[in-house]
């Protein structure tokens, strides 16, 4: 099967959240599953910094390769990528990404004819790639070379959905019959999400629960309604990851590597990480683990109004992230009030992350809605057991064999489930199991990338 992806960021090359890593691992699975894979992106000025090679394929178009022999395309254009950052600056989102996305839609779909490369599947990804369906279907359908191609957009996050004043429609060159109710207007403004799911021929998102979420008022941001009329073509399939990158047998970040035949390896690396981090050394005191954007979505309101309490109890907290200033602010306080029990750490390290992974003992992520979440992944690989609320990728992955849930999002139920966790924690044998339980679990890239050749079929036959 052929697969031509269209994505606006892909590890090695470009990221600022968890779609890169798709954007890069799901092909490498997919081939590896014997499908023909190339992957086409923005040429951003980070691009050039990757240490894989690039060569030139034309005036405009650039590639690497990855994997055995995957292409990935850059759409290059200085004015519109060029810059410092993906879709923001300091200041916000860019003026032009309207601009900057149509472009990229259209140069991508004129590409495949360049290079002849007539795919099965057309996998869009996010608001940003999202006007390929439109334009497939409204634009370039009087062509024989896109007729039979066929569209999956996967919903990442449906809280970002590429919307727009209504007056710059025209610079899409669509034909105006298109901005109404049945296309890309919503309430009196253009959402490029919204034409993607119009006009794709299935939709997907990035877990089972996600996919039901997404058809309620609570979580669907305004397209409930839509999704809800396409729910016979909405499915949800969980992200994996990448256990060559993700392997406490061979991580080369953290200080004792382990497996789940030898889990007593793990408690070196429970006290390197309180030495790492300032923390009073103490094996048989719990540490919880945080590894986040410190965000209201992923729970540190509910988790900054519990500090106080938890401070109380005999734990210590390793706190890993950027994000929000508001938290920024409320979480050096506590932790410049609680320095013996809360090492706050408001960065990107990814040598500290892994050694959160692995010298934790329970793994926090009580986000308010998470579409699938990698978090809790990576920690079960770790023997690190998760501590989540019950929503999305999390409820999809987490369950009472290898972790901790719970069902009422507010503070006061943050604290009861900690606390539990925290009685289990004293008695080693149940520990013990849980460790065994979590690490046994397996969220690869071959078990999603099964399921997407599944879908991608159904989307042939359509």
């Amino acid at each position: 099967m052929k697969i031509a992806m269209f994505v606006s960021e892909a590890v090695p090359f470009a990221k600022t959240g968890g779609l890169a890593d798709v954007g890069a691992a799901l092909p490498l699975a997919l081939e590896y599953c014997g499908c023909q894979v190339i992957v086409i992106m923005p040429k951003y000025k980070c691009v050039e910094k990757s240490k894989v090679k690039i060569k030139r394929l034309s005036e405009d178009i650039s590639y690497a390769i990855i994997g055995r022999e995957i292409k990935v395309y850059f759409i290059e254009n200085d004015a519109y990528f060029k810059r410092e950052g993906l879709y923001v600056d300091r200041k916000g989102d860019y003026a032009d990404n309207l601009e900057r996305f149509s472009f990229f839609c259209r140069r991508s779909l004129d590409l495949l004819k360049e290079i002849d490369f007539c795919p099965d599947i057309l996998h869009l990804h996010d608001w940003q790639a999202s006007l390929a369906a439109v334009y497939l279907k409204s634009v370039y359908n009087t062509q024989s070379f896109y007729k039979r191609i066929k569209c999956l957009l996967t919903i990442h996050n449906i809280g970002y959905q590429g919307i727009f004043a209504q007056e710059e429609f025209a610079k899409l060159k669509l034909d105006k019959k298109l901005f109404d109710i049945n296309g890309l207007e919503f309430y009196n403004k253009i959402n490029l999400l919204k034409g993607g799911v119009i006009f794709s021929d299935f939709i997907n998102t990035v877990s089972p629960t996600y996919a039901k979420e997404i058809q309620t008022k609570e979580y669907g941001f305004g397209l409930e309604g839509l999704l809800g009329e396409r729910k016979d073509v909405l499915s949800g399939i969980l992200n994996g990851i990448d256990y060559s990158v993700w392997d406490p047998d061979k991580d080369e970040f953290i200080f004792q590597n382990f497996s789940e035949v030898c889990i007593e390896f793990k408690t070196p690396n429970k006290e390197d990480l309180q030495r790492t981090v300032g923390l009073p050394l103490n094996k048989d005191l719990p540490v919880l683990g945080i590894v986040s954007r410190l965000a209201e979505q992923k729970g540190f309101d509910i988790f900054v109004q519990s500090l106080d309490e938890l401070a109380k109890l005999d734990l210590q907290l390793v706190i890993l992230g950027t994000g929000d200033a508001k938290y920024h602010q409320l979480l050096k306080a506590i932790a410049k009030k609680y320095p013996q029990k809360i090492s706050l750490h408001l960065e990107f390290n990814d040598p500290l992350a892994h050694k959160i992974y692995a010298g934790s003992d329970i793994f926090l992520m009580p986000s308010r809605y998470e579409p699938c979440g990698l978090g809790q992944l990576i920690s079960l690989r770790y023997g690190t057991i998760p501590l989540v609320y019950k929503t999305g990728g999390l409820a999809d992955t987490i369950n009472k064999r290898n972790g901790f849930v719970f069902d009422k999002y507010s503070a006061e139920e943050l604290q009861s489930i900690i606390k539990k966790a925290l009685a289990v924690f004293k008695n080693k044998k149940k520990w013990n199991q849980l460790i065994e339980n979590a690490m046994d679990c397996n969220f690869s890239w071959k078990a999603s990338a099964d399921k997407y050749i599944a879908l991608y079929a159904k989307a042939k036959e359509r």
